[in-house]
């Protein structure tokens, strides 16, 4: 049997436990010293020894590990995991029958009552991401849930739990047979190729299905459209298949062109059609500021943070001064798709980001439509930062 260790909760942070607060931050604690092997067992308690809590130790850049359940008589064991990721799939039921849509998030953390581990189902292959070492002790029974599962073609893991969160470089290959790569799937008809063990990432961002066919289906006919922080090209396959004139796909990345060519090719879409630029997505606003060059829609959708060999970038900090140079190539009447995955500020402050940036720039302008994250990222309403997707389209006036 695992022993398990007792932490002690400081005041101010007893009434968070006591709503159901998943996340332990250091912070919250007297006797961080106690914990030395992440995955240990740990029973928050009060001053008092009341219970408030058990989770597991798991140092993540969020905090020092999550609460798992508050009921002092269940046991963090294969049923505990069995429970959770039976409840989650069953809440999926609707993707899994969509024939139009084979990728989506299975499992997503807190969300499901598992802070740090999320699962993402690729057309019959399973991609779990590890953000812990200390949750990453528990691969066993998470393996064993699925295996019970059966039906699976293969299973995928990335560990990021490198130091300040990186992914750790290996075969990320589990058990299975081997895909072979690139892997088409379907999102709302449109088709995507996806790597499952290829480094850190795997070609999209599933969350944001929604904005790319709000952009497919609402915007983007007859639009040139310019997909700033490309990456692969998503939105601007999403643009393209929604009747877009033009797209400009522009991404840092040197990879980011043969990737991008790649998506469009899986589409049947004539890549040559379509302008792809690996450069500095500041150093292009500039081109197109000196060119006078006007488009008709710019996603934008940067990382959180990034470094160049000529700046650094950080939303939190830096994204008033990116949309001010947004608006100042885009045609009044145009449309900017406004996105954030910065968990650390909320909507409030987001549209805030907005409204400074055209005010220093003396633009009108009006929010069409606000995303959050799909339904299948569930999120724990308790646990607001874990609601980390902010997108807004807005209409230059």
């Amino acid at each position: 049997m695992q022993k398990t260790i007792e932490l002690k909760v400081k005041e101010p942070f007893i009434q968070d436990f006591q709503k159901g607060v998943p996340l332990v931050s250091k912070e919250a604690i007297t006797n961080e010293s106690a914990l030395k092997e992440e995955g240990a067992i740990i029973d928050l308690v009060d001053s008092t020894n009341n219970f408030l809590g058990r989770g597991y130790y798991g140092r993540q850049n969020k905090g020092i590990g999550w609460v798992l359940t508050n009921k002092q008589d269940e046991a963090i064991d294969f049923s505990f995991f069995q429970r959770k990721i039976l409840k989650a799939i069953n809440k999926r039921q609707g993707f899994y029958q969509d024939e139009e849509t084979t990728a989506f998030r299975l499992f997503n953390g807190e969300g499901d009552g598992i802070g740090g581990l999320t699962i993402d189902y690729f057309d019959g292959y399973y991609l779990i991401n590890w953000y812990s070492d200390g949750i990453y002790t528990f691969k066993e029974q998470v393996i064993q849930v699925l295996d019970n599962l059966g039906d699976y073609k293969a299973i995928y893991e990335k560990k990021r739990f490198d130091t300040k969160g990186k992914y750790m470089e290996d075969d990320d290959f589990v058990k299975g047979e081997r895909g072979e790569f690139p892997l088409i799937i379907k999102e709302n008809g449109m088709r995507y190729a996806v790597y499952l063990n290829d480094g850190a990432m795997v070609g999209i961002f599933l969350d944001q299905r929604e904005v790319r066919k709000a952009i497919r289906d609402k915007y983007a006919k007859g639009k040139h459209v310019l997909n700033t922080f490309s990456y692969t090209g998503a939105f601007s396959i999403a643009a393209t298949l929604g009747g877009a004139d033009k797209t400009t796909s522009v991404d840092l990345a040197k990879r980011s062109k043969a990737k991008t060519i790649e998506q469009f090719s899986v589409n049947d879409i004539d890549f040559e059609q379509h302008d792809i630029r690996v450069m500095d997505v500041f150093d292009y606003f500039q081109y197109a500021q000196r060119h006078q060059l006007k488009f008709d829609m710019v996603v934008l959708d940067p990382p959180s943070f990034a470094r160049s060999k000529k700046r650094t970038f950080s939303t939190s900090k830096d994204y008033p001064k990116l949309l001010m140079d947004t608006v100042s190539i885009t045609k009044k009447n145009g449309v900017i798709v406004a996105s954030t995955n910065n968990a650390s500020f909320g909507m409030r402050k987001f549209k805030g980001f907005v409204e400074k940036a055209f005010k220093q720039m003396n633009t009108g302008y009006k929010i069409l439509e606000e995303y959050h994250l799909p339904a299948d990222f569930q999120v724990d309403r308790k646990f607001q930062q874990g609601n980390y997707l902010k997108v807004l389209f807005i209409q230059v006036k």
